[in-house]
């Protein structure tokens, strides 16, 4: 599979290319990690603003972050002047945080040439490169793509997401296994969970991988690095499927196990907001 990172340097030397278009897909509340905060709003320039939390969410859906239905992702991204022969590149503020989340919606939905900032706004900024204070769409007419032509070569891949149901049947799979993107702590319930109603432990025979042991500051590890941590928890295992508190963090390790050269690997879209909370499913502490 191709490898889902660009560097900062190629963004740069391609900012201006007529295909290109870039999303901040920054979210409001960062939970994991020590969020980095900003005095005034600041941008990549050209940015355009991918909300993963309302314009790509389904909001009809019980889950806290679903992922959006099929035409609602089409109609949002026509919105947003993206073609089939667009180039899309993903960022947020907090380094590498909620930008695989929509790398991945993109990439269930069919789109493929999509690929997330390595590093960030931060390691762009760090780097003294070029800011704006505004979206290009405050001040840009970029228009509209069409959604029936994106309809027509876009294609929903179900292989990449599971629901509750489908990561229980994989419980005694030996040919699969369960990442966890959660904090320790929270993995093996010795602090109680930040949402109500949600029990504290983990998915029987899952293991954990917090999401920040396969960051390197701002950016990725190494393919290498990454190769040995995965290669550590999950073996030989062809199919990855992830997890985390509702669906965010579980992406960033599916990009950081891509980065690693691992093809096969599947979200699970209501992870423990939405296990933890079913009395129906057995837990693990």
């Amino acid at each position: 599979m191709e490898y889902p990172l660009v560097s900062t340097q190629w963004l740069e030397e391609h900012l201006t290319s007529p295909d290109l278009v870039l999303l901040d897909a920054s979210m409001a509340v960062v939970l994991g990690k020590e969020p980095i905060l900003y005095s005034e709003p600041v941008c990549i320039p050209r940015s355009r603003r991918f909300d993963v939390e309302t314009d790509f969410c389904d909001k009809t859906s019980s889950q806290i972050h679903a992922l959006p239905r099929f035409e609602q992702f089409v109609e949002g991204i026509a919105k947003l002047g993206i073609d089939p022969q667009s180039v899309v590149v993903i960022y947020d503020n907090q380094g590498i945080y909620s930008s695989p989340r929509a790398w991945w919606i993109f990439k269930v939905m069919g789109f493929h040439r999509v690929y997330v900032l390595d590093g960030g706004l931060p390691q762009w900024m760090a780097e003294d490169r070029v800011t704006s204070s505004r979206y290009q769409e405050e001040g840009i007419d970029y228009g509209a793509s069409d959604s029936e032509e994106l309809t027509a070569v876009l294609e929903y891949q179900p292989s990449k997401v599971m629901d509750a149901e489908a990561v229980l049947a994989k419980l005694d799979d030996s040919d699969s296994a369960i990442i966890d993107a959660r904090g320790a702590a929270r993995f093996l319930g010795q602090v109680s969970e930040p949402r109500p109603g949600v029990r504290s432990g983990h998915i029987p025979h899952s293991v954990n991988l917090p999401f920040t042991e396969v960051l390197d500051g701002f950016k990725i590890k190494s393919s290498a690095e990454l190769q040995a941590l995965f290669q550590g928890l999950a073996g030989d295992k062809p199919l990855r499927i992830f997890s985390c508190g509702s669906g965010i963090t579980a992406c960033i390790l599916i990009l950081a196990s891509i980065a690693s050269g691992h093809a096969d690997a599947a979200l699970y879209d209501g992870s423990w907001a939405d296990w933890g909370s079913r009395i129906d499913l057995p837990i693990a502490q």
